[in-house]
């Protein structure tokens, strides 16, 4: 037993005086390997009486056990302090300027919605947000949509696991939600646009399940639809940085809106290239009309003394078509040429008085 004690006492004494993995894998070898002095004390344990054997087999185990941990222990050590030194020798300044060779862009989906916004803004529309994830009510029933009606089908939204009380909370199908909230918060007049993130069972070149949107809404008690049609022919205009932009209305049907319509703009086709502002086809860019009464009875509002507009555009779908972009899926790719060659400048603010883009 004693010789067990000194044997135990120099191998846990090289333990520690192993100053890398290397050397410590070497004292392992030298103990516990098949040729090692505790390995070499085991095979001897057949020569010996049963009454020997199990005492000293218990003792030998009872070594080998605290030298594996020693060893584990040790090799932790090491492992953290290589780490240490490595943390410390390599150091990143997080505060120093970005690489020439890769300088950061304006996403065009943040780049359009800043541009949309200060068109709405410089007519008097406020910006307003809601949450991404909506009941039935905001996102359905308070909007005039039927029970029955495709939007609300698995195939078209997708739906949260249903609560205790039985409801299901669904991500938002547009930004319509926040219309609703808006006017459940306070009494009319209402002017304001929701810019913002929306959610539908569809993905292929124009459609993504994940896009953005931006609604616009006012309610007074002198809106009429001339008002919206001057509106969006102004928005047009100044969107597509063209002085005139032939624009028309095509009656169209939407549960909130009465009338509804679809805005079209002029454009050419010509060489398999898309001209907006000219040529002789139209293509479509919105939709429109006026607040449907249910919908403002539904918060609260007296239709019969407030009626007003609303409007609600893709964001991608517009950004598409003023710069070019051919697939809509590209958007969301993370490609750092796609990046560079669509995004813009940080210094490229849009304004009417500077200019929406580049």
């Amino acid at each position: 037993m004693d010789d067990l004690n000194q044997l135990c006492a120099e191998i846990l004494d090289d333990i520690a005086a192993a100053s890398d993995e290397a050397a410590l894998e070497v004292v392992r070898v030298a103990a516990l390997g098949k040729k090692g002095r505790v390995s070499l004390l085991m095979k001897g344990l057949g020569g010996l009486d049963p009454d020997e054997r199990k005492a000293a087999g218990q003792e030998l185990n009872t070594l080998k056990t605290e030298l594996f941990d020693a060893i584990y222990a040790r090799r932790t050590a090491l492992q953290s302090g290589v780490l240490d030194a490595r943390l410390a020798v390599e150091v990143i300044d997080v505060t120093q300027s970005a690489r020439p060779e890769t300088p950061g862009t304006i996403h065009p989906i943040t780049q359009v919605t800043d541009e949309l916004v200060a068109i709405f803004a410089d007519m008097g529309f406020s910006v307003v947000e809601g949450p991404n994830i909506e009941d039935d009510f905001h996102n359905f029933t308070a909007l005039n949509i039927p029970p029955e009606h495709p939007a609300r089908q698995m195939h078209d939204t997708f739906y949260l696991p249903e609560a205790e009380d039985g409801t299901r909370k669904v991500l938002r199908t547009h930004t319509s939600p926040v219309q609703i909230r808006t006017m459940q918060a306070g009494p009319p007049p209402y002017r304001i646009i929701a810019p913002g993130r929306t959610y539908r069972c569809d993905s292929d070149i124009t459609h993504t399940p994940m896009f953005h949107q931006i609604e616009g809404l006012l309610v007074d008690r002198v809106t009429h639809m001339g008002h919206l049609k001057g509106c969006l022919i102004d928005f047009a205009r100044t969107f597509f940085e063209a002085g005139d932009v032939p624009v028309r209305f095509r009656p169209s049907f939407f549960p909130f809106t009465e009338p509804s319509a679809e805005m079209d703009v002029a454009c050419s086709r010509e060489g398999g290239e898309l001209k907006i502002g000219e040529g002789g086809d139209w293509l479509e860019i919105l939709g429109c009309g006026m607040v449907h009464p249910n919908v403002l009875e539904n918060v609260g509002v007296d239709a019969t003394e407030f009626q007003g507009f609303a409007f609600g555009l893709g964001i991608e779908r517009v950004a598409m078509l003023k710069y070019g972009i051919p697939d809509l899926r590209t958007f969301f790719d993370s490609d750092l040429r796609w990046l560079r060659h669509y995004g813009f400048s940080a210094f490229d603010q849009p304004s009417l008085a500077g200019g929406l883009a580049r």
